[in-house]
């Protein structure tokens, strides 16, 4: 690492640290079915929360007109001191994202006067920026999906807005990692590096379909484990759900929970392969670190989202999970960053 790339790296990390704490925040959003309790999105107006009584009582009654309040919440005895609850952590989550907006171009702006940033650098922190700009319109774009008809948003939707996130944090942590290993000379290995590869896009699609499971709630059924009930591996509602397998497969609520499960097994035998073909190969110690954070996280997760669907989904377990992804997903990226050219 550069001496005078140290301010950048901090401040590239410290962007990581946000958008970890971000997703944190929206899981205990979704957990807690706060995501519709802010019916505008204005940019400005609404930085802060209501600060009189009065202008409580207009938040809640805007939230009234909308499906979420008139076709669950008010037949729950829903009253005020519930719509503030819900009401932070949707706050809360908007409010970190325009934190994180700040954080990323006023710094941006500085190193770009001061000349601190290289060509290549800069070229990938005007990506990074632009995939902040896009998150935050994918955030608008799930949440107008609960307040039209449905009083809950769009499943696709959502797991967009949550994968594109994790996107965004592992290519983040890449351009810290390019400037912490600033020498490319390392011991390239390419069998591996391509195992590394398909690891990556199997926790990715597996976070695609944690993100489904989510949305549709999946994770309140088939509450049993290694089989969907007594008996049967593969329940029989994830054929009838829907009208065909692959409606049942990406829209069903079973077939979503059956991808879900049985494809950890997939990200798992991955990993497993990548860690014993390692054995054949002289490593670096990043290399090896990486490799050995990987399979210990990845068991970690595994067993985290075993006991998740056994308890059904609690918030704390829920969260867990959520967060052992993101510290998946982190050691993936370092580990192939480490075996890339």
């Amino acid at each position: 690492m550069k001496k005078e790339n140290k301010s950048v790296i901090i401040w590239l990390l410290s962007g990581c640290v946000l958008l970890f704490l971000m997703v944190v925040v929206g899981g205990i959003t979704r957990l807690t079915n706060s995501g519709l309790s802010m019916t505008d999105w204005h940019l400005v107006t609404d930085t802060f929360p209501p600060l009189t009584d009065a202008k409580w009582q207009a938040a809640f009654d805007e939230y009234k007109k909308f499906p979420e309040y008139q076709k669950i919440n008010i037949h729950n005895d829903f009253q005020l001191s519930d719509y503030k609850f819900i009401y932070f952590w949707e706050w809360f989550h908007r409010f970190i994202g325009r934190i994180i907006g700040l954080v990323f171009f006023v710094p941006f702006v500085y190193f770009l006067v001061r000349k601190k940033l290289d060509t290549d650098t800069i070229k990938k922190c005007v990506v990074l920026l632009a995939m902040g700009g896009f998150q935050g319109f994918l955030g608008w774009f799930m949440v107008r999906s609960g307040l039209i008809d449905n009083p809950d948003v769009s499943h696709f939707r959502l797991s967009l807005h949550l994968t594109f996130a994790f996107i965004t944090f592992a290519y983040t942590l890449w351009v810290a990692l390019d400037l912490i290993y600033p020498d490319r000379n390392i011991n390239k290995i390419l069998p591996l590096r391509k195992i590394a590869r398909f690891a990556l896009v199997a926790l990715l699609i597996q976070i695609i379909y944690g993100g489904f499971v989510a949305g549709l709630n999946a994770g309140l059924i088939h509450n049993h484990w290694p089989l969907m009930s007594d008996g049967e591996f593969i329940h029989e509602s994830v054929f009838i759900e829907q009208s065909s397998l692959i409606k049942n497969l990406i829209e069903g609520k079973s077939g979503v929970q059956f991808v879900h499960r049985t494809f950890a097994y997939v990200v798992v035998a991955i990993i497993l392969l990548l860690f014993f073909k390692s054995k054949k190969y002289s490593l670096t110690r990043t290399q090896a670190n990486g490799i050995n954070t990987l399979v210990v996280f990845v068991f970690i997760q595994f067993l985290l989202g075993v006991f998740t669907l056994l308890y059904s989904v609690p918030l704390a377990l829920g969260l867990i999970h959520q967060i052992m992804a993101f510290f998946l997903l982190s050691a993936m990226t370092f580990t192939l960053h480490r075996l890339s050219k």
